[in-house]
């Protein structure tokens, strides 16, 4: 199935930037400008009604942003309630999943009630999968305040937690009824969480528009400031695009996975904990599957030596050897086997013919993994 002009997503030009995702009944708008956290009562009421709301958000967020919102949403003429949840990967597990649908079960939250996810990925993914899950299935809204969230995570409909398997393989589809990316509470984000959100941003251009790729290859380190908000609004015209086409990731959808096999297994493999997040794996992750595409005979060398230059002119992670955590190819390698883009028992790498074109690879051997991860600096088990 291609992408029509009429279900295309598209951005008006009014401020805030608006991105239409287009799935029928199932529609939703992504806001990104400043101020709309001041501004959710109204927003949400005008598309969804005055209903009562549960935030979902973390105790970092909280501190910051959720007096604010709660404020938003009474001048909004919605009432809510909050449940916090410890920040951190390890706030995506059965216990806390089972912990927040308890509060929107005390709270008494009617099915067409709405759950508000204030936060990074993780309170999105948590809140939405609740959400799901809950009175089989109730609206939520993304109020996304990390850079990560607001061009990847709030988007799509992705929701879950992890396992000592892996990473989110548990959860659901299950759209947002809307998304406020309010631009201000960026400027509260940590250096190095900003860094990990742009390589969701870029991979954007990475997977499917070089152009986009070049213009931010040009600013440098400055793209990390400079322009953000249009980038932030490309990627998720990118992302949103793609979903449209293909919801449940049946086919092109798996692109944007680009990088996260490798990310993915790096996590699981650190125990979720703090020395990498998830962006600067994915950082990570794409800088790897340029190199194993220059080794595997896809990609030209120096595509993959230009993103590895620009990943670290931002401060991202593009080798082993720049992150914390000590590895080896066959853990690495075995992590990748429990990824939930396995299938029929092979894994599947996101790979690339150059910047911007990217393809879904099967059949790679896993002994050609191995020794491209040895290759890599890591050593035998």
């Amino acid at each position: 199935m291609t992408t029509t002009e009429a279900t295309r997503p598209h951005i008006q030009s009014a401020a805030p930037i608006t991105i239409t995702v287009p799935l029928g009944e199932r529609a939703y708008d992504v806001l990104i400008g400043d101020g709309l956290i001041a501004e959710a009562g109204a927003l949400i009421a005008a598309r969804l009604g005055k209903r009562r709301t549960l935030i979902v958000t973390d105790e970092s967020v909280a501190a910051l942003h959720l007096s604010a919102l709660q404020a938003g949403l009474k001048a909004g003429g919605l009432a809510s309630t909050s449940h916090v949840v410890p920040a951190g990967e390890s706030s995506k597990s059965i216990g806390h999943l089972t912990a927040t649908v308890d509060a929107i079960l005390d709270a008494e939250l009617e099915r067409g009630d709405i759950v508000v996810a204030l936060g990074g990925g993780v309170v999105g993914d948590l809140a939405g999968f609740a959400a799901a899950i809950t009175r089989r299935g109730m609206p939520f809204v993304q109020v996304p305040t990390t850079l990560l969230a607001q061009v990847d995570s709030s988007v799509g409909g992705k929701t879950g937690i992890n396992t000592r398997h892996g990473k989110n393989l548990v959860g659901a589809f299950h759209q947002p009824a809307l998304v406020l990316s309010d631009i201000a509470t960026l400027s509260t984000l940590p250096d190095r969480h900003r860094r990990a959100g742009y390589a969701e941003t870029v991979k954007a251009g990475l997977l499917g528009d070089r152009a986009f790729f070049e213009r931010l290859e040009a600013q440098g380190a400055a793209a990390l400031t400079d322009g953000l908000v249009e980038a932030i609004a490309r990627a998720v015209e990118m992302k949103a695009e793609i979903v449209v086409e293909d919801e449940r990731e049946t086919g092109r959808r798996a692109l944007l996975n680009l990088g996260h096999t490798f990310a993915h297994a790096v996590e699981r493999c650190a125990g979720y904990d703090d020395r990498v997040v998830h962006g600067e794996a994915v950082g990570l992750g794409c800088a790897l599957a340029f190199r194993f595409s220059v080794a595997l005979g896809h990609c030209p060398a120096e595509d993959a030596e230009r993103v590895a230059r620009h990943l670290q002119a931002v401060g991202l992670p593009t080798t082993f050897a720049d992150i914390p955590v000590p590895l080896n190819a066959e853990d690495v390698a075995g992590a990748m086997s429990q990824d939930k883009k396995v299938k029929d028992g092979v894994v599947r790498f996101v790979l690339v013919n150059g910047i911007g074109d990217a393809f879904v690879a099967d059949g790679v051997p896993p002994a050609r993994l191995i020794s491209f991860l040895k290759s890599e600096g890591l050593p035998s088990s």
